[in-house]
């Protein structure tokens, strides 16, 4: 009997697990592969009940990432991930804000400390294929950041994965779905990107086609309903979803197969 193929996300937040990476989790997870999400902090630095933002005095730390993993166990049911594992790390916050210097904060946790708990899941389930941010955490933030050196070093340390990914946003792609949705007469002022955003295409390995699980996407994009960053997306057109999120990009930084430099399939090389 051929071995089951395994991938792990490793994540900073509840809810970062859909925007990037829910389309391959659902997908791979429909295929039989055996899906794992880490997910290193627990939310304390989203927002409360009303949109209160942290530093608020009705703001309750506590509160708030008990919400945040319900809201997790719902989003992990709709995209089909079968075990997920908490490293329970306090949320820093985004870059600037007080919870930075939190003693008990993700970001100060020293790396080989946290690469350490990593590893050992690595060792437990050994994933053939690791998908983590960029050395930017995609746009600063300083528990993705964390997230990827641990990811790196956990990868380093113990040798195990065959494959390591960081999830990508195409620049062109996004360009094009903001001339889309102009044309098509949505109001976009309020929502210009800076010519930098996203990823240059060329350093685009991998895009995989996730456009049957969009619907499993939105759904998980619903459960983290306490979170308003991604009202925006889940107001968008059914149309504009579609295109949004029916494919997902990512940039091989680890490979030790053979596998062609342009892929459709994270797996490519490692499938029997």
């Amino acid at each position: 009997m051929d071995r089951q193929l395994t991938v792990m996300a490793v994540h900073a937040h509840p809810d970062d697990e859909v925007i990037g990476t829910g389309g391959i989790l659902a997908r791979y997870a429909s295929e039989g592969v055996r899906t794992v999400l880490v997910t290193c902090t627990n939310g304390e630095q989203g927002d409360g009940p009303g949109g209160v933002k942290p530093g608020d005095p009705a703001h309750n730390d506590a509160e708030v990432a008990e919400r945040r993993l319900a809201e997790l166990k719902e989003s992990v049911a709709h995209l089909g991930i079968e075990h997920v594992e908490l490293l329970g790390y306090r949320d820093s916050g985004m870059d600037g804000w007080e919870g930075n210097s939190h003693p008990d904060s993700f970001w100060n946790v020293p790396v080989e400390q946290a690469a350490a708990k990593l590893a050992a899941l690595m060792e437990h389930y050994r994933p053939d294929v690791v998908v983590t941010y960029d050395e930017t955490g995609g746009y600063g933030h300083p528990d993705h950041i964390q997230a990827h050196r641990i990811a790196v070093a956990a990868t380093e340390s113990t040798g195990i994965p065959d494959k390591l990914y960081y999830t990508a946003v195409s620049r062109a792609r996004v360009a094009e779905m903001f001339d889309w949705m102009k044309a098509s007469g949505m109001e976009m002022e309020e929502f210009e990107l800076p010519e930098d955003f996203g990823t240059p295409d060329e350093l685009i390995t991998t895009v995989v086609d996730v456009s049957p699980y969009v619907e499993n996407k939105v759904k998980a994009l619903r459960a983290h309903a306490s979170q308003g960053d991604s009202i925006f997306l889940l107001q968008m057109p059914q149309e504009a979803q579609h295109r949004a999120f029916a494919t997902e990009a990512f940039v091989r930084k680890v490979c030790k197969v053979a596998a062609p430099d342009h892929e459709d399939d994270l797996f490519a090389g490692l499938r029997v």
